[in-house]
C-alpha cells in the first residue's frame, strides 16, 4: 500500500500506517487551509501542537506587535511529528473538540543528524 494522493505539494512520508485519520494511508480527506509551524508539545497521544508567530499592526501606535497562534493538530503514527519540528499542518474535518487540523509533512527534524 502506497501513499495516495492528498492533493497539496507535501512529501509523503517513507514509513505506513493503518490509521484510518492518516491522510496518506487513511481516508482522511484535507481542504482549506495551511500553515507552518513549529511543534510545540507532543505529549498528547497522537496530538501536536503548532505554533507560528505573525506581527500585527497597530494604527494608534503605529507600530507593529508580535503575536502567535497555537493550534492542535493530529498527528499520524507514520509522520510522528516530536517536540521542536517544523512542520506543515492542514485543515481537514474536525476530528475532536479542538482538533481540525492534521500534520501532513515534516520539514525540518528538530535533532536531526548531521
Amino acid at each position: 500500500m502506497s501513499a495516495r494522493n492528498i492533493g497539496v505539494p507535501a512529501k509523503p512520508p517513507e514509513k505506513e500506517c493503518n490509521d484510518p485519520k492518516c491522510p496518506w494511508h487513511g481516508t482522511l480527506p484535507v481542504r482549506g487551509r495551511m500553515f507552518v509551524g513549529r511543534v510545540v508539545s507532543a505529549k498528547t497521544h497522537k496530538t501536536a501542537i503548532v505554533q507560528w508567530d505573525y506581527v500585527h499592526y497597530v494604527p494608534k501606535f503605529e507600530r507593529y506587535e508580535r503575536r502567535k497562534t497555537k493550534v492542535a493538530a493530529y498527528n499520524p503514527e507514520c509522520i510522528h511529528a516530536r517536540e521542536g519540528d517544523i512542520v506543515k499542518i492542514m485543515e481537514c474535518r474536525p476530528l475532536s473538540k479542538t482538533k481540525s487540523f492534521v500534520v501532513i509533512e515534516v520539514l525540518k527534524r528538530a535533532h536531526e543528524q548531521n
